[in-house]
């Protein structure tokens, strides 16, 4: 049973110790927030259908290759991910722990954001970045009394792992792949883009919306109408919607 002692640091983010945790047998392993959020990437790199290297978390996290391959070297060192011959980068079980702690957490800040204090939903993803690492075990269990388990976060994504094969299984699709004349209803937005948020909280794009899908344009754009109004987003943007049909 992984036990987690919450130790609230004066020094820096990137370098406060976050945890100690007791892994099984194994002796202590000091468990940074730098440590935390690699966890927490790669789970959600998973979650978003992508194959890990190094590579990937250069671009997830915005960080040098050298400090992807510093940080992975350590991980492997507590046990907490392993790498294959091919460079893939997968959580161990005590790592899929850590980084299901983190998402858990994380979801529940983003709902008390949104749901207590009444936040726009295109800010709440960032505040959450801070914040779940400073969350104690006691506090998380006022927030789940509070707030319930389970359930969507204000960008409409669901608490832990969600592939895109299994969005596909429930019958969403991104907005991108809708076809002209049909009406749908946003269900997620990609969260971790907070110009692409506010630019589609700009258009009335917002899990919720309902939107109907007009033309697939010549120059990579897509027509769309909201409450009665035509507004064009682009396609990459579009990739990152997440609707079902209406």
């Amino acid at each position: 049973m992984l036990r987690a002692i919450l130790i609230l640091s004066q020094r820096p983010p990137k370098t406060a110790v976050a945890a100690t945790l007791e892994l099984g047998s194994s002796p202590c392993v000091r468990i940074t927030i730098s440590k935390e959020n690699y966890l927490k990437t790669i789970a959600e790199a998973q979650s978003a259908g992508e194959t890990v290297i190094a590579a990937t978390l250069a671009r997830w996290l915005n960080v040098s290759a050298p400090a992807v391959t510093m940080a992975i070297r350590r991980l492997k060192r507590d046990g907490l991910v392993s790498v294959d011959k091919a460079g893939q980068i997968r959580l161990s079980e005590q790592g899929h722990e850590i980084a299901n702690r983190l998402l858990n957490r994380h979801h529940l800040i983003e709902r008390m954001l949104t749901e207590v204090f009444g936040m726009e939903w295109y800010k709440v993803h960032d505040e959450a970045e801070q914040l779940e690492h400073a969350v104690s075990a006691d506090f998380e269990g006022k927030l789940i009394d509070k707030l319930g388990s389970g359930g969507a976060c204000p960008h409409g994504n669901l608490v832990g792992v969600d592939s895109p094969a299994a969005r596909r299984e429930r019958g969403w699709k991104p907005l991108a792949e809708c076809d002209p004349g049909e009406a749908a209803k946003v269900i997620s937005v990609f969260e971790r883009d907070r110009m692409l948020l506010e630019y589609l909280d700009g258009l009335g794009i917002r899990p919720g919306s309902s939107l109907a899908f007009e033309a697939r344009n010549y120059d990579a754009t897509l027509t769309l109408r909201i409450e009665g109004k035509p507004i064009q987003i682009g396609l990459a943007a579009g990739e990152k919607v997440w609707v079902a049909s209406a």
